[in-house]
């Protein structure tokens, strides 16, 4: 795909006024050559790997920052999910894996490494058990490292178990840091449907599908698409779709050209530039400030799904004709502590966490950095996991939770997690519980329209 000059300035124009980004360059890295019973010795071998394949992604991102005159906001790795290599430890801990893949992301200047993840949709092997076990300790004990888990498919159901077992989970890591107001649980993610090639954290893993290693690309640019919709209130539905679409198709443009020059200047295989517009706290960079540019008077009213469902749909069918390889999560984020205007609509009243999950139906990922009051009982984050990875499965896409429970918190309470994170108010939760419907045990089947073949 060739790249005009005009078409490069024209998106780099927007940098400095409407906050246009790369969001991440993530290097995804196979883990399976340093499989060794020792889980010691299996660290070493991590760490070696690790430092030896992406030594130059920091640097080379910011040669071509300054080439490009575009931000590059953070450099990632993703790894194969640790649970494949923990099921051959003789000693019950995948926590030293954690412990050398941070030191080799500190070493690196590497913001954020994930794939402490285990997969486990149908059920749940040694290796799972023994990751599961040991996300709390590693979430507290380092700084960058992410976890994930994937607990139910379209093809195999929910694992129920799983999604217990990772209430209880959420809930041992918010205790366990409550410090710093549960943070470790920002670096924990639940899915349904995970994908083998997302570039954004923490629910990024090197799925087994994938090469020896790989460079993924994550764009953003909710601020340009607002500056877009500036002054488009006598625009009909199509005509705003338009608009969208084509700046949709500016800023995956310039990703692809970035992603694969960081995979020639690397050596690294270019895989695939994930559509998705990202918010941060920075004011004019929410999704919910794009919503209400379209017509609404606050995020969470009705019509809100419906506003949002045409938001993704333009991003993904403008950025697809850009890319040569669409993959990730690819829609419109709505992390509720990372978008301003969200809490905004929250400290309002119009937007509770019942409306935040009929619009996670029709974009990415989820419930994501959704703080709750630090008292909600396991069986309530259980089902609201389950609730959000049954949308996930009937409806063939991926769905995931980033319940923070804040340690000492209530509804209405603000909390402040800092950087990329933000801040915002604790959700209040339903007061009635699903604990019988929870604690069944085994697999709620996959639907009917799984069987595809």
């Amino acid at each position: 795909m060739l790249f005009s000059l005009e078409e490069v300035i024209e998106t780099i124009s927007a940098v400095g006024v409407e906050t246009f980004d790369i969001r991440t360059i993530t290097c995804g890295i196979n883990l399976m050559s340093c499989a060794d019973s020792d889980v010691h010795k299996c660290a070493a071998k991590v760490y070696e790997k690790v430092v030896r394949v992406a030594h130059d992604v920091v640097p080379v991102a910011r040669k071509l920052e300054k080439k490009y005159g575009i931000p590059i906001v953070n450099k990632r790795i993703s790894v194969t999910p640790v649970s494949f290599l923990a099921g051959a430890f003789t000693e019950p801990t995948a926590v030293p894996i954690a412990e050398a893949l941070d030191k080799a992301a500190k070493e690196l200047g590497i913001d954020y490494v994930a794939g402490f993840s285990a997969l486990i949709p149908k059920g749940i092997t040694r290796g799972d058990q023994i990751l599961l076990n040991s996300i709390a300790d590693a979430l507290c004990c380092t700084d960058r490292v992410c976890s994930s888990v994937n607990i139910g498919s379209s093809q195999a159901g929910i694992n129920m178990d799983g999604v217990y077992r990772m209430a209880e989970i959420v809930k041992e890591a918010a205790e366990r840091s409550r410090d710093r107001n549960g943070l470790a649980c920002a670096k924990l993610v639940v899915f349904c449907n995970a994908v083998e090639d997302n570039p954004f954290i923490a629910g990024s893993f090197m799925g087994p599908g994938e090469a020896e290693a790989i460079l993924n690309v994550g764009i953003s640019g909710p601020g340009v698409v607002r500056a877009a919709l500036q002054n488009s209130t006598h625009l009909n539905f199509g005509e705003l779709s338009e608009v969208i679409k084509k700046i949709s198709f500016k800023i995956t443009r310039t990703g692809e050209l970035v992603g694969r020059e960081a995979s020639r200047m690397l050596g690294i295989p270019f895989g695939i530039i994930d559509l998705s517009l990202a918010p941060t706290p920075a004011e004019g960079d929410s999704i919910s400030d794009i919503l209400e540019l379209m017509g609404l008077e606050k995020t969470g009213c009705h019509g809100t799904t419906a506003a949002l469902a045409m938001l993704n749909d333009a991003v993904k069918k403008g950025g697809i004709m850009a890319a040569t390889y669409a993959g990730g999560l690819s829609g419109a984020f709505i992390p509720v502590t990372e978008d301003a205007g969200m809490c905004r609509a929250i400290e309002a009243g119009a937007l509770n966490i019942q409306k935040l999950e009929a619009m996670t139906c029709v974009c990415s990922v989820g419930l994501d950095m959704v703080a709750i009051p630090g008292d909600t009982p396991v069986e309530v984050i259980a089902g609201i996991i389950a609730d959000e990875a049954a949308i996930g499965m009937i409806n063939h896409k991926t769905t995931a939770c980033r319940l923070i429970p804040v340690p000492g918190m209530q509804a209405g309470d603000v909390v402040d997690f800092g950087g990329l994170l933000g801040k915002g108010p604790i959700m209040e939760v339903g007061r009635h519980s699903p604990a019988l419907f929870v604690r069944r045990g085994g697999r709620i089947p996959a639907p009917v329209h799984s069987m595809k073949n």
